[in-house]
């Protein structure tokens, strides 16, 4: 009888483990894509999949191999996602499941977002983790985010904390990163990765994007083009300091990871408080970087990675290269009836129009007094406000407002305000510092500059910040500077949500000196973004192209400028208008014709930026591989489409080959008619007035040039269907 027990307890125990792991596999999954997750061995849990769609009667086969979220301290000898030190000094974690949840958040219109937590615990320490994946089912896009929390007795530090871990196991991985400098943003390049680890970072603070971007794509097996291949799309959306690695071990697996960089960056949390992570954003494609691309954007613009991102978007007319800091009030009435005579819907006001004691007449004094100079305008920013209303457009300002120069009344009452290292020299950049966003007192001084000048009636905010943090120590923070990277972004965040409590819709632009701030953190507060100072047409038209492969083309801001007198308007014209036109120029200097011919491309513009805004983005012939570029944008009903063709520095009559469309509708017939052409030009487009079937569009093309390929040359083509 002993023995029938014994044994029976035998099988029980045998039988145990087996319950342990018969937990349903975890789905999440949107149309196209399934990433799959499983518990395991000692409850640990798994990624098993992650590719296209998957039948889930399937998912029970799949082999335990990664441990999803991996721990350091432990038996794992790789790159971790989270490192903790106990308070008792352990500095090791094991994570096993406790639970998962799945919801679709309330008020979510669509209907199709649903959200799955998966809850760890470590079974010998009361630290928890949960390992959020939201997944958008019709644009095939899933966001994740790591929360992690204790009730140890005291505070544990937090060496490494992903908030996303991914695993791969292909053949070769092919890597492509963006990156640059000032004026020269969003340069591509691909390479494959090698065994060992690969690490895109910065240590920036402020300026987090300026030589590396947080965004990036990973080939499998070979590398992906715009129509063929395996490929994820990632973006860490968070405006500081991040960290992607890229791992590839003994076996081949790749390991990657995403998140904020630890360095400097030692966390200590306190019990009973969360600390979250940034969001990784991130789809996979079977057909290439293109698809990918579309994905993002669609998600972009429907569920918040931009701000208002199905609505209209302003034309404007900014003063900075009329003016440079010399103006004064008369003058600026003046370039706002150039604005109103131009067709824009707004003027923006650039640098210089603050300060009183140290007035801003150049970037070395003034910078953090945010009031008009009595000099340039003695009746304040209301007049301008007024000589908008005036003229039927709207007004708008330039700020800096986590920015300070040395000189000026607010570093005089304030020196504790900024970012400075006791008992070294200031390190100024640009003449100036950055003020301290972990001091609540700075954020409330930040918060009520920009206020003040909405209250006024502002329309527009470009918002600008123009050096990263060097010289990185807070007085606020004291001893505990380690937080400062890391608080120093969520000080910013907390401006944001209380300006956008205030002022929900209102639009602004999200610069850097150009594009060193184009991440999905910052974004969901800024309708567009500022892509690069480099405003010349030929360099725009590779800086716009690198930013397109994540970023929907409402927020990308495109500007016709003076920078390179050299093109003609009508090239100037036809790159801006690849993204958010806008204008930096001169109107009163136009010849007749070319006021004319901007005044209808503004009209054009206007009335065809619901398919440029909201349009799939085909990305045709790429400035990489050749001397003509071409891309078009195509409307969700398929009727109608916007096609540009750019010929870059092209050779003495160069050969110039058809360029097959992409995204028509085969069975649909499209007349093609050229615009932006100037007054009295003709086009000299073959298919220009032509009717097509979308099959013949997309499977022999049309030539996107005239006969002797003129170098820094344009065509715009509208696509109707009859």
């Amino acid at each position: 009888m002993r023995l029938r027990y014994f044994c029976f307890f035998l099988l029980l125990m045998r039988f145990v483990p087996a319950m342990a792991q018969s937990t349903p596999p975890i789905h999440i999954e949107t149309e196209h894509v399934s990433l799959v997750l499983a518990v395991g061995d000692k409850q640990h849990v798994y990624q098993t999949y992650l590719g296209p769609k998957l039948a889930a009667a399937d998912h029970q086969l799949l082999p335990n191999r990664h441990e999803a979220y991996v721990t350091a301290g432990t038996t794992n000898l790789f790159e971790p996602a989270i490192r903790v030190i106990h308070t008792d000094g352990n500095p090791s974690l094991d994570l096993a499941f406790a639970d998962v949840k799945v919801q679709k958040p309330l008020g979510n219109v669509r209907g199709d977002a649903t959200t799955t937590t998966v809850h760890l615990r470590d079974p010998k320490y009361p630290v928890d983790v949960l390992l959020h994946f939201t997944a958008y089912f019709k644009e095939d896009v899933i966001k994740t985010w790591t929360e992690i929390k204790h009730r140890e007795k005291k505070p544990v530090v937090l060496t490494s904390y992903a908030s996303a871990m991914l695993h791969f196991d292909a053949h070769k991985y092919w890597l492509t990163q963006f990156h640059g400098d000032w004026a020269e943003e969003a340069k591509q390049v691909e390479s494959q990765l090698t065994s060992g680890i690969k690490i895109i970072d910065t240590k920036l603070g402020t300026r987090a994007g300026w030589y590396q971007t947080p965004s990036f794509f990973l080939g499998l097996d070979r590398p992906a083009e715009e129509t063929t291949g395996d490929v994820l799309a990632g973006s860490l959306a968070w405006t500081g300091n991040f960290r992607l690695a890229f791992e590839l071990d003994n076996q081949n697996s790749l390991r990657m990871s995403a998140g904020i960089n630890p360095y400097a960056s030692e966390y200590t949390l306190p019990a009973n408080q969360a600390f979250v992570t940034p969001e990784f954003i991130f789809t996979y494609s079977t057909t290439g970087k293109g698809q990918a691309s579309r994905n993002l954007h669609r998600w972009a613009r429907r569920h918040g990675g931009t701000l208002d991102g199905l609505q209209p978007r302003l034309t404007l007319l900014n003063n900075w290269e009329a003016t440079f800091f010399d103006f004064n009030e008369a003058k600026l009435d003046g370039l706002m009836g150039d604005a109103a005579k131009l067709g824009v819907d707004l003027f923006l006001l650039d640098d210089g129009w603050f300060g009183n004691k140290y007035p801003r007449n150049g970037d070395a004094q003034g910078l953090g007094d945010w009031q008009t100079t009595k000099t340039k305008l003695p009746n304040g920013v209301g007049h301008l406000v007024q000589t908008a209303t005036k003229e039927g457009i709207k007004f708008g300002i330039w700020l800096e407002p986590e920015m300070v120069n040395p000189k000026s009344e607010l570093f005089e009452k304030h020196p504790d305000w900024t970012l400075k290292l006791p008992n070294r020299p200031d390190d100024l950049y640009r003449n100036q510092l950055v003020l301290d966003l972990t001091n609540p007192k700075v954020q409330d001084f930040v918060y009520q500059t920009v206020d003040e000048q909405l209250s006024q009636g502002v329309a527009y905010v470009k918002w600008d910040c123009n050096r990263m943090i060097s010289s990185a120590y807070s007085q606020y923070l004291g001893r505990d500077q380690s937080r400062l990277y890391v608080d120093y972004v969520r000080g910013l965040y907390k401006i944001l949500e209380r300006v956008r409590q205030k002022y929900p819709h209102l639009p602004m632009m999200l610069c850097s000196g150009g594009g060193a701030r184009a991440d999905y953190g910052g974004l969901r507060y800024f309708t567009e973004f500022w892509a690069s100072d480099n405003t010349d047409a030929f360099e725009r038209i590779f800086i716009q192209w690198g930013f397109s492969q994540f970023f929907p083309s409402n927020t990308i801001a495109s500007h016709v400028t003076n920078w390179n007198r050299s093109h003609s308007l009508k090239f100037r014209t036809d790159v801006a208008m690849m993204g958010k036109l806008g204008y930096d120029i001169e109107v009163e200097k136009m010849t007749p014709d070319e006021l004319k011919f901007s005044q209808q491309a503004v009209k054009d513009y206007k009335r065809l930026s619901p398919v440029i805004w909201q349009g799939d983005l085909f990305r045709l012939r790429s400035p990489y591989e050749g001397n003509q570029a071409s891309l078009m944008y195509v409307d969700e009903a398929q009727r109608q489409a916007v096609l540009y063709g750019y010929n870059l520095h092209t050779r003495f009559l160069e050969t110039v080959l058809p360029v097959k469309l992409q995204g028509l509708d085969p069975a649909k017939r499209y007349k093609l008619t050229e615009i932006n052409l100037m007054p009295g030009q003709k086009s000299e487009l073959a298919a220009n007035g032509q009717t097509y079937s979308g099959d013949y569009l997309m499977k022999v093309g049309v030539i996107l040039s005239d006969r002797e390929a003129k170098p820094l040359t344009s065509h715009i083509l509208e696509l109707v269907a009859e």
